[in-house]
């Protein structure tokens, strides 16, 4: 057997006989529904709902809030006051597409640490997380060019800073620069141009998240002991797996609704929480902020970036092997980029042959390790680049490549994994208990 297993459909009134000859849509909804799903996934799967939930409410939220937006330099910010001040729900609806950036993130982080630990960027579902590289890749640039759109003092200057390192890339920085900002400084060009894409490249995003959900939906999905369904009969896959609706849907609509709790909580009693109080000063070139700190979602990607400072030994080292081409800002913009694109290639690094975290000992440890060392990162990112962060943050950056690059190849040679279950029912037989309907105790992860 192959493929992903769902109840078939079959067509009973004529009216969804003449549909389904024509448009087979019908069935295909059916088929998504009704796709068996491994019984025992745990709470650690619910982030694909929050994700879709907060990418349609940033969608709809930012086409009423464009409606009114004024993109110039001379009345952006005026414009945003407007809505916070005159539009009817205007400022409910801005708190909420401002808050909703950040439960993106939030969601997308733990979703991605999720799939490290359980292993679900293994065979096959390689392609399935390269496109999710490349949606959180998206989501970072879309976010990065909203933070420009209040045209406050942070705005602004950090705008200057982050475009500023594409000047950095030898020969043809300059150039690239000028043609990203369209003029030769942050402006009324560089505006127009974030404008147009702030509100172009979600819908992109969102076609991308359906070719995700469509490449996993086609490799099936993964689950907690890494095991794959059975497959030798349709009698033993049944056995393992249980139909998305109602089981799953029902599970994921609870979890939406706790999460919407909190986040409806942020948005009506702390909505600048998350933001910079600089971002709230209109935007001034003459004035520059004492300490330029990006986003909080930014924050791990910019301790990696300031980290490599021209007194690192390493940059030092390619400084002088390639004639000053890569000087410590380019080491940086590529250690940045570079701590990005290195998860990409996790399928490959990571030469284990068990799937999940939860039977390999050794590895929690290192995992549960690059968790806290991206906490680091986060609180670095938002301390000055003086003192005893500098080095705090090349720590926490060599852990992050050395993670990737030395440990995980090394856990699949010197690692001596814990044999898991022979199959999903049978994990699911020693974890849940028909008799009580509640769950026995495991001694597993805290994450699981």
């Amino acid at each position: 057997m192959s493929g992903v297993l769902h109840d078939d459909y079959v067509p009973k009134t004529r009216a969804e006989k003449w549909v389904e000859r024509r448009l087979p849509i019908i069935s295909l909804i059916h088929g998504f529904v009704t796709i068996r799903t491994p019984k025992n996934l745990n709470w650690m799967w619910i982030w694909g709902i929050i994700l879709t939930f907060a990418l349609v409410g940033q969608i709809v939220t930012g086409i009423i809030l464009a409606m009114h937006y004024t993109p110039h330099v001379d009345m952006a910010f005026a414009s945003v006051e407007h809505i916070m001040r005159n539009v009817n729900g205007g400022h409910m609806l801005r708190y909420f597409h401002q808050n909703g950036a950040s439960l993106m993130f939030v969601a997308v982080y733990l979703h991605i640490f999720r799939t490290l630990y359980y292993g679900n960027y293994k065979t096959p579902r390689e392609i399935t997380w390269i496109i999710g590289v490349l949606m959180f890749v998206l989501m970072m640039g879309i976010a990065f060019m909203g933070y420009v759109l209040p045209w406050g003092q942070m705005s602004y200057h950090g705008t200057s800073v982050i475009t500023g390192l594409f000047g950095a890339i030898p020969f043809v920085g300059e150039s690239i620069q000028t043609w990203l900002l369209g003029a030769g400084a942050v402006g009324q060009p560089a505006l127009n141009r974030f404008f147009s894409l702030h509100f172009l490249l979600p819908f992109v995003l969102l076609g991308l998240s359906i070719v995700h959900i469509w490449a996993f939906h086609t490799t099936g999905n993964n689950n907690p002991t890494g095991v794959e369904v059975r497959r030798s009969s349709k009698e033993e896959a049944k056995r393992d797996t249980v139909p998305f609706w109602p089981y799953f849907v029902l599970k994921d609509l609870y979890a939406l609704a706790v999460v919407l709790a909190v986040f409806w909580a942020i948005v009506a009693f702390m909505p600048h929480y998350l933001g910079h109080p600089d971002n709230y000063i209109p935007a001034n070139p003459l004035a520059t902020p004492s300490h330029i700190v990006p986003e909080w979602y930014f924050l791990p990607f910019y301790a990696i970036l300031r980290a490599f400072t021209g007194d690192v030994w390493v940059v030092m080292f390619v400084d002088w092997i390639t004639l000053g081409i890569v000087d410590a800002k380019f080491f940086g913009v590529l250690a940045m980029f570079g701590a990005i694109a290195i998860m990409a290639l996790a399928p490959w690094l990571d030469t284990s042959l068990v799937r999940s975290g939860r039977y390999r000992p050794m590895f929690k440890w290192w995992f549960w390790l690059l968790a806290l060392d991206f906490m680091v990162l986060m609180w670095v990112g938002a301390m000055p680049a003086e003192g005893i962060y500098p080095y705090i943050a090349l720590i926490a950056a060599t852990y992050w490549f050395a993670y990737f690059l030395v440990i995980l190849p090394l856990l699949g040679v010197l690692e001596k994994p814990v044999a898991p279950p022979v199959s999903i029912e049978a994990d699911f037989a020693a974890h849940y208990d028909p008799q009580t309907g509640g769950t026995k105790q495991f001694a597993g992860s805290p994450a699981e």
